[in-house]
């Protein structure tokens, strides 16, 4: 036996005549008051067990169960999700695309706050190959627009880095199932082989990545079909909520698309089906964690070969079962847990020098690294450490200063000695700081302030990389040392020093009438920290010219917005496609070019989207009669009024007193923006007023809804008109789906355009949602349209005859086409509001 080994053994000998429990088990059991924010931190320490769950789109982890797992039995959790959810619908705002993307990372990140779930994502960037382009349902389509290497690499990268013992994807491969959900089980079901497998994907073990061997893949289950069942309904003392109220609560926070349920006290079984494992298990488990090690000292019977390492982590886990016990003594627990920091640390450099395998150091290091990170965790909360970390200010530039403080309280009983703080920072910046190490007593607190610069170069703020400042908090109590990262409350982020933004930022020329003159503004903001000169101006495309460019913009302070517009000119023969307009501003001989769009929300704090500032032009020929006066039922999740409005038509959007009282009459058509009747209650209340206004002659166009959004299949329309449900039957989600117009001849497809076939082109993300099932005969069919090997649906444009007007129902995706510029979706919802019962 080498002397380094002996003399690891003597500091253990040590240790265990130190640690000597608090007792303080029956106080824990007894009382009434729960300590959350302790628990959270001691409960871990109960299993060494990893579970991932993996799922497509933020809001498909399992939070029921997973709040079960991480919350109720201390394992180590993580959500893996494919992409950030851009393609979906926003309940909540405006924002879509990539800023909808951003909204609901966060919401994702708040809501594994209240289960304890750590979060992954496939995508890593804004506009990543990994997108949610809407629906589909097919693995083989999701696979070719992400790209299958891209994905699995990724996902086997993650798996290699997570290290989880049990995975369950949230879905099964079931044409039921929406193709990016059936595409995740199937990379996660592949994923267990090859995560293992030294030849899948090399490189990443030259990067320092191991291979893993997932002990156990599960699926979701039925009762008829579950290799283990278990009861997750029960009340959690310390919550005092279920544990499906705990993942209720946590869905509450994505808000972006209308998530949470109020759920009473009652029995959830989950259901799991075992597809595949290493070890050998029973034909019908008990619990998930059959065959495996579930704390230190079952795994401690996995290293007999090394008889100090096993005794060692039989003892760690008694000191963890006694900090638990301690529950809710902070104080009591932390007398204990820097005595557990320093037997882990030595079990560390034991397990080093021992004759395992390197198999099993590594496996073992991994976890005990786990532990130590949970004990650091333990040792903060218990010790009543508060840290606060705040910049001056939060809007940096290129080149530009701030202050950091970095504040550490000592609420407890213990002192932290040489107390010190250090920024990590990005590459190439720098921090100065005066402050030195200091012993903190109880009831102190130490403060350490740093002047940051910020490179010339720095790169623009990332919405999905890891804050830009974080401080490095270290201290020892007694000769225990310990360090603990603290970032920012507040987002910190580097933006351009003026950022500008194209007013529009969509523009339609009208090629049967082009304008002579188009004003553009540009919106410019002042990000930097006082008074700054810039020259605003627009790049413009061939042929176009400005009656004035180049003009001066004087800024005083910081977040100060000026707007400057000019007058454009279009050629008078402009050509039908697509063209940009490019606002700038110069400071400092720098030509910025860079959008920055705020996102801001109480339930996540706030964000930023920078993208390339332009005005994104198409020229196309539309018809339109300029007479006739359209009203608009605003849902706010749709902007179609606004674009048609740019071109010219006269619209007006209705507001609750208007549909409540106003002649309506007046106007020739009536139009209602998407989910308005989920969304307006006003409108649900004077429905019957829409109806007499068509019956009465006007035209009526409804656009798409689901069937839950308080549409009653009799009564909403003047004819029984049935939402198909599931939704997920009722879509064409091929955006080239070949359509065969049913009338061509109809003055819908011919008046005031005439629509072809090419008007069906170049379509984005899908045709059509929630397709009508059903409807009364009175209705007539204008388009039929099939994803491939599918029946085809007829049912996205239905109109009727209504007393002396009409009605008519579309669910074909109008917002998407009209927002995107797609000249077709123009020029055929055109058609649709401007018909005219003969």
């Amino acid at each position: 036996m080498s002397r380094r080994y002996v003399s690891i053994l003597a500091s253990l000998v040590l240790l265990f005549t130190l640690f000597i429990p608090a007792g303080a088990q029956a106080q824990g059991q007894n009382s009434t008051q729960h300590d959350a924010e302790l628990w959270n931190a001691l409960k871990p320490l109960d299993t060494v067990i990893s579970f991932m769950n993996t799922g497509a789109h933020p809001d498909d982890e399992r939070s029921d169960l997973l709040a079960y797992l991480s919350r109720g039995k201390g394992v180590r959790t993580a959500s893996l999700i494919a992409n950030r959810g851009e393609g979906g619908q926003n309940e909540i705002g405006t924002e879509l695309g990539n800023g909808l993307g951003i909204i609901r990372s966060r919401e994702l990140i708040e809501a594994s706050k209240v289960t304890g779930v750590k979060v992954f994502h496939l995508s890593q960037e804004t506009d990543d190959k990994i997108y949610d382009f809407g629906f589909s349902k097919s693995k083989e389509e999701t696979l070719s627009k992400w790209g299958e290497e891209v994905a699995y690499e990724r996902l086997i990268r993650l798996i290699r880095t997570y290290q989880p013992d049990i995975v369950m994807p949230s879905f099964l491969d079931v044409d039921t199932e929406h193709g990016h959900h059936r595409t995740i089980n199937a990379l996660t079901l592949k994923a267990f082989e090859d995560a293992a497998d030294p030849a899948v994907f090399p490189e990443q073990l030259k990067e320092g990545l191991q291979t893993w061997e997932i002990k156990k893949l599960y699926l979701p289950g039925k009762q008829d079909n579950a290799t283990t069942s278990f009861e997750i309904g029960m009340v959690d003392p310390v919550y005092g909520k279920t544990y499906p109220q705990l993942g209720e609560e946590s869905r509450f926070l994505h808000k972006s698309q209308g998530m949470g349920r109020v759920l009473p006290v009652e029995p959830r079984t989950i259901h799991l089906k075992l597809e595949n494992t290493r070890g050998t298990v029973p034909e019908k488990e008990t619990t998930i964690f059959d065959g495996l090690p579930y704390d230190l000292r079952e795994y401690s019977k996995t290293v007999k070969s090394a008889p100090a390492v096993s005794m060692l982590l039989s003892k760690l886990q008694q000191q963890f079962d006694s900090m638990i016990e301690e529950y809710p003594s902070r104080d009591a627990v932390s007398d204990d847990v820097y005595k557990s920091l320093d037997t882990l640390r030595i079990t560390q450099k034991l397990v080093l020098h021992s004759r395992l395998n390197k198999e099993q150091k590594d496996d073992l290091l991994h976890r005990l690294s786990i532990k130590e990170d949970q004990l650091k965790t333990v040792a903060k909360v218990s010790s009543k450490l508060q840290e606060k970390v705040t910049v001056d200010n939060n809007v940096l530039v290129q080149g530009g200063k701030a202050k950091v403080t970095v504040t550490v309280e000592n609420n407890g009983k213990q002192t932290f000695k040489s107390l010190k703080a250090a920024l990590n920072l990005p590459k190439g910046w720098t921090a100065s700081s005066s402050g030195k190490s200091v012993n903190v007593k109880p009831g102190q607190s130490a403060t350490q302030e740093f002047t940051i610069s910020v490179p010339n170069k720095a790169e623009y703020y990332k919405p999905y990389d890891e804050s830009v400042i974080q401080a490095d908090i270290s201290y020892r109590v007694k000769n225990t040392q310990v360090n603990h990262t603290a970032e920012p409350a507040e987002t910190v982020a580097v933006l351009p020093e003026v950022a500008v933004k194209a007013d529009p930022e969509n523009l339609v020329v009208n090629t049967k009438d082009v304008r002579s003159e188009i004003p553009v503004s540009v919106q410019l903001k002042n990000n930097t920290a006082g008074a700054v000169q810039a020259t605003a101006g627009l790049d413009l495309p061939a042929g176009w010219t400005a009656v004035q460019n180049d003009l001066p913009v004087s800024f005083q302070k910081q977040n100060e917005e000026k707007t400057v517009t000019f007058t454009v000119k279009p050629p008078a023969q402009t050509e039908e496609g697509s063209f940009e307009l490019k606002p700038y501003a110069k400071v400092n001989d720098k030509k910025l070019s860079t959008s920055v769009q705020t996102i801001s929300y109480d339930h996540i704090g706030t964000f930023y989207y920078l993208y390339d500032a332009k005005t994104k032009g198409v020229a196309f020929p539309l018809e339109f009669d300029r007479s006739k006066k359209i009203g608009y039922v605003e849902s706010g999740f749709d902007s179609v009024s606004n674009e048609l409005r740019a071109v010219g038509m006269n619209i007006t959007s209705l507001s609750e007193e208007q549909l409540k009282s106003a002649d309506l009459s007046e106007y020739d058509t009536i139009v209602v923006g998407i989910r308005a009747y989920l969304s307006r209650t006003d409108l649900l209340q004077n429905n019957a007023r829409l109806l007499d206004f068509a019956k009465n002659g006007g035209h009526l166009v409804v656009q798409y809804h689901k069937p839950d959004d308080k549409w009653n299949a009799q009564t909403t329309a003047p004819y029984p008109l049935t939402i198909g449900s599931p939704s997920i039957k009722w879509r064409v989600t091929d955006e080239n789906a070949k359509v065969t117009m049913l009338q061509p001849d109809h003055p819908l497809f011919n008046t005031p355009n005439k629509i072809t076939e090419k008007d069906w082109d170049n379509w984005i993300q899908e045709r059509g949602l929630y397709y009508p099932s059903s409807w009364a005969q009175e209705y007539e069919t204008f388009v039929s349209m099939t994803d491939p090997g599918e029946q085809p649906f007829t049912g996205g444009i239905l109109m009727a005859d209504y007393g002396e007007g009409s009605y008519l129902y579309t669910n074909l995706v109008w917002y998407r086409q009209i927002q995107g510029q797609v000249p077709g979706g123009y020029r055929i919802f055109t058609n649709l509001i401007d018909y005219t019962k003969n």
